[in-house]
């Protein structure tokens, strides 16, 4: 819980160990908002899924989390609800429509009364908006309600796909979203997916898919599951089974995407190994670049999955890596932190393969957030440190004693699991940051443009 009294440590800069040394971070915990309340979103489903949840049910809301200007973001959750058991051969996945939220987070410079700190952050739930194709998409055994000639929704459900195909195929209608950003004149969204992994376009408006961004072949698997581990074991190379794309980044100028893999490829280490790829993709060209990332943390001798990417410029970005322990898992965290990295200058892997030579090749990383212990230092206990924090985005820049600072919120993915009597209260929350141009070590932050001209995606 958060002890009121603790808004007194803020006034004091807090030192963090960096991958290569050391140094002063004035980098501040500011503000933490809560979505609770009315459990329902505003899809408008009102069917039950399979495992008799409503399919309208709000969680998961941090799996991605984007800034689409002012106080307006957009939340991301998962392929849905499956942590009630129903069906083990599809991994308890349901025909849950994937969809992203328009959010509110106001955030007012006045001191919290329940948390004590300096901001207080108002969430409020605006708008949600289903995923579908225009053109028909594969289905399993069940297809979502709703389902028209000209509007199929995509499905969280894994036995949603065509097995004559390998997992890049775009008519498969499963559908695992976990990272999102907006365009530059904010008329479309790009939405990566564990799945395929797929990066699509959506029209941010409707709901409508309007493309499909290539991927490198390499990304794939050529033999598909709806159960995850036999799809591991099925094949030898491409992504783990659920830990397909799961960051996306955009440049600030709107013109280049990064996709993160969760996980190292089954070639490269697969699950619990080190060696992890970033994706450039030139959004005018195609053209796609790979980066080697190392997930290893020499402290905790671990290899951690990595959750997001957010672009400070249009090469160098954050990384938020994390534990899968906190809230929602009924255990302790201990790693959540945000690391550093640059790109220029760094190699292209595209035609390596084995985590040996991807390590070789690996670009250099510094500590720029350990969110554990900002979070910890605020009051916050360890139990209550949510376990899945995946969404991040930057926000506007505040006004503290007439300094400019940036903005960084981070947001959890609750599992759909806010209040159930197996587990402990979990509801959708953001953590707000604010740090200033000294705080990133002579790197460049440049906030993302919106020019909202039509011609420019």
């Amino acid at each position: 819980m958060i002890k009121k009294t603790l808004h007194q440590s803020l006034a004091v800069a807090v030192g963090f160990a960096l991958f290569a040394g050391s140094s002063a971070h004035a980098v501040d915990l500011v503000a933490i908002g809560k979505l609770s309340g009315d459990l329902h979103d505003l899809s408008g489903r009102t069917e039950l899924l399979e495992s008799i949840v409503p399919a309208d049910l709000l969680g998961g809301v941090g799996s991605g989390l984007a800034w689409a200007g002012g106080d307006t973001f957009l939340a991301l959750p998962d392929r849905g609800p499956n942590a009630v058991a129903w069906n083990s051969n599809v991994d308890n996945t349901t025909t849950y429509v994937p969809r992203f939220h328009e959010l509110r987070l106001q955030l007012a410079q006045e001191a919290d009364s329940v948390s004590g700190l300096p901001f207080t952050l108002r969430p409020t739930l605006l708008k949600t908006t289903l995923l579908y194709s225009h053109s028909p998409l594969n289905y399993g055994p069940v297809v979502p309600e709703g389902d028209a000639p000209s509007r199929h929704f995509f499905s969280g459900r894994s036995d949603n796909f065509d097995p004559l195909t390998s997992s890049a195929d775009t008519a498969d209608a499963r559908f695992d979203p976990e990272g999102i950003r907006v365009s530059r004149n904010g008329r479309f969204v790009y939405i990566s997916d564990e799945y395929g992994p797929y990066i699509y376009t959506f029209d941010r408006a409707t709901g409508a898919r309007t493309s499909a961004i290539a991927l490198p072949a390499d990304l794939a698997v050529a033999n598909k599951s709806a159960h995850g581990s036999d799809e591991i074991s099925g094949n030898v190379a491409g992504r783990v089974a659920n830990k397909g794309m799961e960051g996306l980044a955009i440049s600030p100028d709107g013109t280049t995407l990064f996709g993160f893999v969760q996980s190292p490829l089954i070639e490269d280490g697969g699950d619990g190994g080190r060696a992890n790829r970033i994706v450039r993709i030139d959004l005018e060209t195609g053209a796609t670049t790979q980066y080697a990332y190392d997930n290893y943390l020499a402290d905790k001798s671990k290899a951690f999955n990595s959750s997001e990417l957010l672009a400070l410029n249009d090469h160098e970005l954050l990384v938020l890596e994390r534990d899968g322990k906190g809230l929602g898992d009924d255990s302790n965290a201990a790693v959540k932190r945000v690391y550093k990295i640059d790109l220029a200058g760094a190699e292209d892997v595209s035609n390596l393969a084995g985590a040996s030579a991807l390590l070789a090749k690996a670009v250099s990383k510094t500590l720029f957030l350990d969110v554990f212990n900002k979070l910890k230092n605020a009051g916050v206990t360890v139990d209550q440190i949510p376990a899945k924090l995946e969404g991040m985005a930057f926000g506007e820049d505040v006004i503290v004693g007439g300094e400019t600072k940036h903005t960084l919120y981070i947001g959890n993915d609750n599992d759909f699991l806010a209040e159930t009597p197996a587990h402990k209260d979990n509801p959708n929350q953001w953590f707000v940051f604010t740090f200033t141009d000294a705080d990133l070590g002579g790197s460049r932050y440049e906030p993302q443009a919106f020019n909202r001209n039509p011609a420019n995606h």
